[in-house]
């Protein structure tokens, strides 16, 4: 079994195609792009993106479009595609981590239709954008099946479909358990068609090499210490610039002055061996669907190119002070549970071996919403908080702080995500009891359901912690 993981220390950092599944069937060897040099570091940029993965990129492909002759830096700790956006499960959504409802009454009704019918272009925008790059990362858009395995899932699929109709935008539809994946206990299902799978580091690493194409630099292995208007140091040097992009998302907690701006969570992953055809025939599961189900503890899966199952899940622990390190990305319990999972859902795969293991970051405001913010005065940019539904979100993120750099109005710029500011999470030991409780409850919210087929007190208890 694949499950080996680079070491704590980001400077020992091994073969990058340990870090997951996507890595391991790259065509490519990484190699980290040259580090910072000092003339670089004495030389003054336009626009500094601190962040080489879906954000930065999309932010400075879509800037390099609008603007040629704009100077554009970005800095890497590590390497293109090192983070979630390398490591994801593959969906290209139309999810957002606020809901509809939440989103009306937050902002209105027009607002919010604007934001969800911005999400489910995104997600034809994302293979366009791919396709126009020749950017082969395996986008096939076939929707994604939500299933109902008992009563209060049953309960919350309707809900969603009611929540759909108010906005008249995402065209979901309940589908019949004879007509939707043959999953044990399946009462039905609700089917989205705004959603696409993809090979998440084939599309990170073909955004960084048109990048490359485009003459943008990517200075690798330079790591952040600090920023401020007109300044980012790193421990290659201090660059001078006009505008300073924070794309770090879920590592943004790593640095002390935005330590609170985001919780990292982790969501970890497991892959098959390659199936036959004819096992994904009797499970339902074509090529370009994506899957889950309505339990409160967040699951995902794909049918990869090569015919694995892709499959991940929340249940993780948040680590006290919010920190990061590369052995958190395995945790053996997750992994088992996750198996056990899949297998329980979908019996066919009782002796599929999993070959693949491996986990990652996700940054989670405090509101559970995700933002893009922009200030003139101070030259200062941020995207981010997409708690794991970051695919297609910073794509529209990324392209809507270009247009806000390039001082360019759009239908983007109008969008409710944009000047959002959530409130800063609380201080330690609170964002830790918190934290804790929340992914503890989640687990006991399911075992309590499943049992009484009704929303349980736990579930209304941690509403507030887990952004419903």
């Amino acid at each position: 079994m694949f499950s080996r993981g680079p070491a704590n220390s980001s400077s020992s950092v091994g073969p990058y195609s340990t870090l997951s599944l996507w890595h391991d069937t790259l065509t490519e060897t990484i190699t980290p792009r040259a580090p910072l040099s000092s003339n670089e570091a004495s030389s003054h940029y336009d626009v500094v993106i601190m962040g080489a993965g879906y954000t930065g990129l999309w932010t400075a492909l879509a800037l390099t479009k609008m603007r040629p002759d704009m100077r554009v830096l970005i800095v890497e700790k590590e390497v293109a595609g090192f983070g979630a956006s390398g490591r994801n499960g593959g969906w290209v959504s139309a999810l957002f981590p606020t809901g509809a409802q939440s989103l009306i009454n937050r902002h209105g009704v027009a607002p919010a239709r604007a934001l969800r019918k911005a999400m489910v272009d995104a997600v034809a925008s994302v293979g366009k954008w791919a396709s126009d790059l020749d950017i082969d990362c395996d986008f096939v858009q076939g929707g994604t099946t939500v299933i109902a395995r008992n009563n209060i899932q049953v309960h919350r699929a309707h809900e969603s479909l009611d929540e759909a109709n108010i906005l008249g935008v995402d065209k979901l539809e309940w589908r019949e358990a004879s007509d939707t994946l043959g999953a044990t206990h399946s009462l039905g299902g609700v089917f989205d068609p705004a959603c696409a799978r993809i090979h998440p580091a084939k599309l990170v690493r073909g955004l960084a090499r048109a990048l490359d194409d485009t003459g943008v630099r990517i200075a690798e292995k330079t790591e952040v210490l600090h920023y401020m208007p007109g300044k980012v140091v790193t421990n290659r040097g201090s660059i001078a610039c006009d505008v300073v992009i924070d794309a770090m998302e879920g590592y943004r907690s790593a640095l002390k002055q935005t330590r609170r701006h985001s919780l990292p969570l982790y969501s970890l992953m497991i892959a098959t061996e390659p199936l036959p055809d004819s096992l994904f025939d009797d499970i339902g599961l074509n090529h370009g669907m994506t899957f889950s189900d309505f339990r409160s503890l967040v699951i995902y899966g794909q049918r990869t190119a090569d015919n694995r199952i892709a499959f991940g899940g929340r249940g993780a622990p948040y680590h006290f002070g919010s920190r990061i390190k590369q052995s958190y990305d395995r945790v053996p319990a997750v992994f088992s549970a996750l198996e056990h999972t899949l297998k329980e859902m979908f019996p066919p795969l009782a002796s599929a071996s999993i070959t693949h293991t491996w986990g990652g970051v996700l940054g989670v405001p405090r509101d559970w919403h995700a933002s893009v913010t922009f200030d003139e005065n101070s030259g200062i940019g941020r995207a981010g908080g997409y708690v794991g539904d970051g695919v297609g979100l910073s794509h529209l993120a990324g392209l809507t702080l270009a247009d806000l750099i390039a001082g360019e109005p759009s239908a983007r710029t109008e969008l409710p995500l944009v000047g959002h500011q959530s409130p800063q999470w609380e201080l330690e030991p609170l964002r830790y009891l918190g934290a804790t409780a929340a992914i503890t409850g989640v687990g006991v919210a399911d075992y309590i359901e499943s049992k009484t087929g009704r929303p349980s007190l736990v579930s209304r208890l941690i509403a507030p912690l887990t952004g419903h």
